[in-house]
C-alpha cells in the first residue's frame, strides 16, 4: 500500500528570525517569492526540524533562536514550529517548542539562564521525546524522507557509496554466473575463477604478474652472472691432462716407495730392538731395588687416611651432639619460664574470694524476694565458684607437673649427651697420637727408599742404552738426508699435479654452468607461459567488468526518466574502479549541469524513490527561479523561488496569490 503525505499548513514562531508565519498549503502545490534572507530557506528548515531535529542541510547543531542586530540570541523567547499533514485519510498535527530554561538559585533575586528544554505535541497532546520520534518513524525513516522531499539531498548530501548502494538496492544486482552467461567469450571463466571471486582472482593475478615480472628481470642478470664466472678453457684438452695427471700420480707413488724402503733399514731396527731390551732390563733392576720399600710406605699411607676418615667422622657426631644440648637447652627455658607463668596464675586463682551480686528485690514488682530464694541463689552461686576455682587450680598443677617432666627429661638427656661427647674426645685424641706416629713411620721409609742411580748394575744398563741410542741417532741421521732428497722431488710432483687438477676443474666447472644457465633459461620460459595465461585470465575478468557494466548501468538507467548513472571509471592501467556519478545528457552533475537541470534530475531520482519506497513526499524546491519547467512528479511541491522585488514572503496558492 502506498503512504501519500502532504502538508496542509506549516506555522512558525521566533524560529530563524521569522516572528510568525503560516504557510496554509492544504496539501496543494504553492510557490513561495521572496528576497535573499527573507525566510524562504527557513521553512525547509522549519519543516526539516520538527520532524527531525535537524535543518534542511542535514545539520544538528544550526541556530534555530532569533538575533538580534549584535547576532547575539534574544532571550525569553519561545521557538516553535507546528505543521499539519495528511497521511493518507489521516489528519496529524505535529508541534515543537524549543525554551529557554531560567533557574533562581537559592540566596539570589535574579534568575539565571541555565539550558535549553524542548517540549513536543502530537495532535495538541504533551508528549515525551520517545513517542514523538515513534509517531514520526512511523510515518516514514528519516533517511527515506529526506530523500524524498530535497532534490538536492541524493547527489549533494550522499556520499557515492551510498548513493551506489542505494541504486543498487532499488534495482538489484546482477550475479556473475548471469554476466558470465550473457557473454559467450566469458565461458571458460567459470573455470578460471574455481570458486573465488572475480575480486579475489585479479588481486592474485596481480600479485602473480608482479612477481613473474620481477623473476623475469632478475634472469637476465643471473645468467650474465653465471657466464661472467665461467672459466676460459679454450687453450685446455681436458684428455691430455688426464694423462699427465695419471703419469704425475704413477712417479708420486713410486717415490713415495722409495722414501719407506730408505726408513726400513734393517741395521736400525736391530738396534732399536736392542734398546727396548736394555730399558727392559732397567725397569727390572729399579723394580728390584725399591719394590718392597714403596709397598710398605703406601700400606703406611693408606692406615693413616683410615685413621684421619675415623677422626673426622668422630668430630661431626661431636658436632651433632653439641648441636642437641643447646637446643634442648633452649626447650628447657621455655618450659621453665611457662612453669613460671603457672605459678603465677595459681596464686592468683587461688586467692579469688567468692562475692555475692545476687539481687534481692523483684525485677518485676519491685517488691522484697523471700529470705529462702535469696539463700538458696546465693548458695547455688558459691558452690559453682568454687567448683570453677578448684577446677582451674587443678588444670594449672597438671599442666606444671607436665612441664617439670619435660624439663627433666630433657636435663637427663643432656647429660647423657655431655657423657658421650667425653668419651668422643678422648677417643679423637688417642687417634690424633695415632695420626702423628703412622707419619713418622711414613718419613722413615720414604727416607729408606734406595736411590737406584747409585747401583753400579743399573749405572751400567744406562750406559748401554745410552750407546745403543746414539748409534741409532747417527744411522738416522745418513737415512733422513736421503729421505729429504726424495720427499723434495715429491713436493714437486704434488705441485705441478696440483696445477693440471686446478686445470681440469675448470672443465667441471664449466659443465655445472652451462647445466645452470639451462635451468634459468627453462625457468624463464615457464614463467613466460605462466604470464601469458595470466595475461589471458587478465583480460577475462576485464571483460567479465565490463560487460557487467553495461548490464548493470542498462538496469539501473532504465529506471529513471532523465537521469543516468556512471557507476564505474576507467583507470590509467585499463583497470575499472568503482564510483557513483549522477550525468544528464552526458554532463555530470558536479562537472558543469546548470542549475535548473541539477533540481529536475532531483526530481527525477525523487520520482523512482518514492515509486520503489511506495510513499511520495512534500517537495521543497529551493532556487527554482532557474527552472523554467519542472518536471512531472507525482508528489506536492513548494518552490522557492528567489524575487528581489519581493522584501516579504508572497505566496501562490494555485491560481491565488498572497502578500505576507
Amino acid at each position: 500500500m502506498k503512504t501519500e503525505i502532504k502538508l496542509l499548513q506549516l506555522n512558525l514562531k521566533n524560529f530563524k528570525g521569522v516572528k510568525q508565519f503560516t504557510l496554509d498549503l492544504q496539501g496543494e502545490n504553492a510557490k513561495v517569492y521572496g528576497d535573499n534572507a527573507t525566510g524562504k530557506t527557513t521553512m525547509f528548515d522549519a519543516f526539516i526540524w520538527v520532524l527531525f531535529d535537524k535543518d534542511s542541510q542535514n545539520k544538528k547543531d544550526f541556530q534555530l533562536k532569533t538575533l538580534s542586530g549584535k547576532n547575539e540570541a534574544v532571550h525569553g523567547l519561545d521557538h516553535e514550529v507546528e505543521a499539519t499533514f495528511k497521511v493518507n485519510d489521516r489528519t496529524l498535527t505535529l508541534r515543537k517548542v524549543f525554551s529557554e530554561k531560567w533557574t533562581k538559585k537559592r540566596g539570589s533575586a535574579l534568575s539565571e539562564f541555565t539550558g535549553h528544554t524542548t517540549d513536543y505535541y502530537i495532535d495538541g497532546v504533551p508528549v515525551k521525546l520517545k513517542e514523538y520520534k515513534e509517531q514520526v518513524d512511523s510515518i516514514v525513516q528519516e533517511d527515506i524522507f529526506k530523500l524524498l522531499t530535497s532534490p538536492s539531498y541524493f547527489n549533494e548530501q550522499l556520499k557515492w557509496q551510498d548513493r551506489r548502494a542505494l541504486l543498487l538496492t532499488i534495482c538489484g544486482d546482477i550475479t556473475d554466473q548471469e554476466v558470465i552467461d550473457s557473454n559467450k567469450s566469458l565461458s571458460q571463466l567459470t573455470k578460471v575463477l574455481n570458486g573465488k571471486t572475480i575480486e579475489n582472482h585479479r588481486k592474485m593475478v596481480a600479485a602473480r604478474r608482479t612477481e613473474i615480472n620481477k623473476e623475469l628481470d632478475r634472469i637476465p642478470i643471473r645468467i650474465d652472472e653465471v657466464q661472467r664466472s665461467m672459466p676460459d678453457t679454450s687453450d685446455l684438452n681436458e684428455e691430455e691432462l688426464q694423462q699427465e695427471l695419471s703419469f704425475l700420480k704413477n712417479q708420486i707413488e713410486e717415490k713415495e716407495s722409495e722414501v719407506s724402503r730408505i726408513k726400513s733399514g734393517g741395521e736400525i731396527s736391530a738396534k732399536e730392538k736392542k734398546l727396548r731390551e736394555v730399558e727392559g732390563d732397567l725397569q727390572q733392576i729399579k723394580n728390584e731395588l725399591q719394590g718392597k720399600s714403596l709397598e710398605a710406605m703406601s700400606a703406611k699411607r693408606q692406615e693413616l687416611s683410615s685413621i684421619r676418615y675415623e677422626v673426622e667422622n668422630t668430630d661431626l657426631q661431636i658436632r651433632t651432639k653439641r648441636n642437641r644440648i643447646a637446643s634442648n637447652n633452649k626447650s628447657i627455658q621455655n618450659s621453665t619460664d611457662l612453669t613460671d607463668r603457672l605459678r603465677k596464675e595459681w596464686h592468683e586463682v587461688n586467692e579469688k574470694v567468692f562475692e555475692s551480686h545476687h539481687a534481692e528485690d523483684c525485677p518485676t514488682c519491685g517488691q522484697a524476694l523471700p529470705s529462702e530464694q535469696v539463700q538458696n541463689a546465693h548458695e547455688k552461686a558459691l558452690a559453682q565458684f568454687n567448683l570453677d576455682k578448684a577446677q582451674r587450680l587443678e588444670r594449672i598443677n597438671a599442666q606444671g607437673k607436665t612441664e617439670a617432666g619435660v624439663v627433666e627429661g630433657l636435663k637427663t638427656e643432656n647429660q647423657q649427651l655431655e657423657n658421650e661427647i667425653a668419651k668422643l674426645e678422648e677417643f679423637v685424641q688417642l687417634q690424633t697420637s695415632e695420626i702423628e706416629r703412622v707419619q713418622d713411620e711414613v718419613l722413615n721409609l720414604q727416607a729408606g727408599v734406595k736411590n737406584v742411580d747409585s747401583d753400579p748394575l743399573y749405572i751400567n744398563k744406562k750406559k748401554e742404552a745410552l750407546s745403543i741410542e746414539e748409534s741409532i741417532q747417527n744411522l738416522r741421521s745418513s737415512v733422513q738426508e736421503s729421505v729429504f732428497k726424495v720427499n723434495q722431488e715429491i713436493s714437486a710432483l704434488k705441485t705441478d699435479m696440483n696445477f693440471l687438477e686446478q686445470d681440469k676443474a675448470k672443465f667441471a666447472q664449466v659443465k655445472l654452468s652451462k647445466q645452470r644457465i639451462e635451468e634459468l633459461e627453462e625457468q624463464e620460459r615457464g614463467l613466460a607461459a605462466e604470464f601469458e595465461k595470466l595475461e589471458q585470465e587478465l583480460y577475462l575478468t576485464e571483460e567479465f567488468i565490463r560487460t557487467k557494466v553495461n548490464l548493470l548501468t542498462e538496469k539501473i538507467n532504465s529506471k529513471f526518466k532523465y537521469a543516468r548513472f556512471k557507476l564505474f571509471e576507467t583507470q590509467i592501467n585499463g583497470g575499472l574502479s568503482e564510483t557513483c556519478e549522477t550525468l544528464y545528457e552526458g554532463v555530470p552533475y558536479n562537472g558543469g549541469l546548470n542549475n535548473a537541470a541539477r533540481i529536475n534530475i532531483g526530481l527525477d531520482i525523487i520520482n523512482t524513490l518514492a515509486e520503489h519506497y511506495g510513499v511520495s513526499a512534500p517537495i521543497f524546491v529551493d532556487n527554482s527561479e532557474a527552472v523554467t519547467q519542472l518536471i512531472d512528479v507525482n508528489s506536492q511541491v513548494i518552490s522557492l523561488v528567489v524575487s528581489e522585488a519581493d522584501k516579504k514572503l508572497r505566496v501562490e496558492y494555485g491560481q491565488m496569490q498572497e502578500a505576507i
